[in-house]
């Protein structure tokens, strides 16, 4: 395939990408609430990570043609970040995204990162103990979502180390609850993010889990909801932790930040309102928690 120029012109910026399917879920993607200047190229980021997933998790291809998709994908992002010519496969990705690393000098790092985790995800969908312990699991989300966070730092300009540290802890909580909010879906995907340490603790393995079924048949045992209850326990604690990083922060960004965190918070109260079963039932948040949600962001 001819390759494609790695950048716009200099004196254009990019517009936000259409990105298919919107469902990117540890990303705030340029809201109302963000900055204006910066909603352009937060969806350029956006639509870098959304492609990088798709072709982690979308389609019938198998594990390896995805792995070999991802290595070129990675290829043409180390291509862009030095204003090279890229492959023309994703035009519509990496035109736009080199265009935003050269002017906001975004570090390619971070987006690497973010392809590292894509990858693992394939591999440890054949791994029968893909998370020995918690150290595995947080290191995981060092590089699926964490780089998000910093990205964004990145763009507000702030970096300092604690507000880092705090983003890194709002980012990984909300990446835990995404899995203890999905494992209705995931587990029939054979993806597991559950540890071999906390289902040993509960005296649970793998092979249970795989068992349960939604809608009452074949319910989850009490020691599967003992388990959901003490990781939701991990991931609110992780999340009061970076939640101060809200209010630090000036202005439309702080807000935004706030209802992030809003909505990890609520997630982890529906798991709990029922029961901690989410094996049944994936729970939501929808528009009638708005309400309570903007409440608790204005008082934080």
């Amino acid at each position: 395939m001819r390759g494609v120029p790695a950048s716009p012109p200099p004196t254009a910026p990019p517009t936000a990408p259409a990105v298919a399917g919107q469902h990117y879920e540890n990303f705030p993607v340029a809201s109302w609430l963000c900055p204006p200047h910066l909603r352009a190229p937060i969806a350029v980021i956006y639509a870098f990570a959304r492609t990088a997933d798709d072709i982690a998790d979308e389609g019938d291809a198998s594990p390896a043609e995805r792995l070999e998709q991802l290595a070129a994908y990675r290829a043409d992002l180390a291509l862009a970040a030095r204003g090279e010519t890229t492959s023309g496969r994703w035009s519509k990705v990496f035109g736009p995204l080199a265009w935003v690393m050269e002017n906001y000098a975004l570090p390619e790092p971070l987006l690497a990162d973010l392809l590292s985790a894509f990858a693992q995800d394939i591999e440890k969908t054949r791994d029968a103990s893909p998370y020995p312990g918690r150290t595995e699991l947080l290191d995981y989300c060092r590089r699926s979502a964490n780089p998000i966070g910093r990205l964004l730092l990145h763009l507000y300009d702030e970096h300092d180390a604690k507000a880092l540290r705090q983003s890194d802890a709002i980012c990984t909580a909300l990446q835990l609850i995404n899995f203890w909010q999905d494992f209705s879906v995931d587990l029939p995907r054979n993806r597991h993010y559950l540890t071999d340490a906390d289902l040993e603790a509960h005296g649970l393995t793998r092979e249970q889990l795989a068992s349960f079924r939604p809608l009452g048949e074949a319910a989850p045992p009490e020691a599967a909801l003992q388990m959901v209850n003490e990781l939701v326990r991990w991931a609110r604690a992780l999340m009061l932790e970076g939640a101060p990083l809200a209010r630090r922060l000036p202005g439309r960004v702080g807000w935004e930040l706030r209802f992030v965190v809003q909505g990890g918070l609520a997630i982890l109260d529906k798991i709990e309102a029922q029961g901690f079963d989410s094996f049944s039932r994936r729970p939501t948040v929808g528009k009638g928690d708005l309400p309570r949600m903007a409440w608790r962001a204005l008082w934080m």
